[in-house]
């Protein structure tokens, strides 16, 4: 008889109310050339695994399963493998697999492969208690990070800390943050160990809270102008329309990252009001495994403090409403 496993499904993406991730029974898979079965410990989610349940992220095959911010233990070697040993503590995150061949790969721009594969999206994620993965794209997980707390730096934590790199903060410059949830709480961290002057603007009164006793040097509403002029902003809501407002908060010269997969419609912008005097509005899309092991290595160094809210993996349709509704302080976390 296989062995089975309980998982979670988006079986029909609509909005979070008409319940489009659905519990599910799948057979346990099998690790093919390259690849490592891990045993799932923890799973943080993540608003993209909100935005495929909604359909704002097109799904790219039926009755995905989602989540790519896992800590696990391996549990079997497939063929060809060898970097890793039945046991070892391992993270898996949402870049997959790349081609390894073409032009951005070959100059270490990976994150831009056109044949790139995503945990989650492309393949079953770790809303489940086993998964499969490429060895090649798994990262060893220090020993200083606990496994819940572990879990949100696969995603959260290394696409802000590149969208910090791609925002071009100045030495002690000042960071404007759109958005404070998950990712953001975590960058906000690394630009203050740096020395920033880090303002938040969120809508969510928990969030403000959060910010400030974390160290922020202030935090107001998501449209509010910031106590002084901004060098660099990161935009982590998926709003488009406070793309021209964080562009109005910049300084001469300054960068706005958007740092999110998805984002709602931006309003048309004011050249001169928006953009003129240099400033720049920039994306982010997904990010290397260099990106990815230079932030373990610093969070590991550097205690950051990760905000989780606990679900078990029961849970995890009531885990995305929540993050739908701003009810999670930090990061929702599954443990089964």
């Amino acid at each position: 008889m296989e062995p089975m496993m309980e998982a979670w499904a988006v079986t029909r993406p609509g909005p979070i109310a008409t319940g489009p991730l659905n519990r599910v029974s799948r057979r346990v898979p099998e690790p093919g050339e390259r690849e490592l079965l891990i045993e799932v410990l923890t799973c943080a989610v993540c608003r993209t695994d909100l935005h495929l349940a909604e359909g704002d992220l097109a799904p790219r095959r039926p009755d995905t399963v989602p989540g790519h911010e896992v800590v696990g233990r391996v549990n079997t070697c497939g063929p060809g493998t060898g970097l890793y040993e039945p046991g070892a503590r391992v993270g898996v995150a949402w870049l997959a697999s790349t081609c390894g061949d073409c032009a951005y790969c070959r100059r270490g721009d990976e994150n831009l492969c056109p044949y790139s594969t995503y945990t989650g999206w492309d393949r079953d994620g770790g809303f489940a208690r086993y998964l499969t993965a490429d060895e090649r794209f798994v990262h060893p997980l220090p020993e200083a990070l606990p496994d819940i707390t572990a879990a949100p730096l696969l995603c959260a934590g290394v696409i802000g800390y590149r969208a910090l790199e791609r925002a071009e903060l100045p030495e002690k410059g000042v960071l404007g943050l759109y958005g404070f949830g998950a990712s953001a709480h975590l960058t906000a961290q690394v630009a203050l160990a740096r020395g920033a002057r880090v303002h938040v603007m969120t809508r969510s009164g928990e969030a403000r809270a959060l910010a400030l006793e974390l160290g922020c040097h202030s935090a107001s509403g998501a449209y509010d102008t910031p106590p002084e002029p901004l060098d660099a902003a990161i935009l982590f809501a998926p709003v488009g329309e406070l793309v021209p407002t964080a562009l109005r908060a910049l300084d001469r010269g300054g960068t706005l990252a958007v740092a999110g997969i998805h984002l709602s419609d931006i309003p048309a912008l004011d050249y001169q009001r928006d953009l003129f005097q240099e400033r720049s509005l920039r994306s982010v899309t997904a990010n290397t495994r260099t990106d990815a092991r230079e932030f373990l290595d610093f969070a590991a160094g550097n205690r950051l403090v990760v905000a989780v809210t606990p679900y078990p993996l029961e849970s995890a349709d009531r885990a995305l409403a929540d993050l739908a509704a701003d009810r999670v302080k930090g990061a929702a976390v599954l443990r089964p």
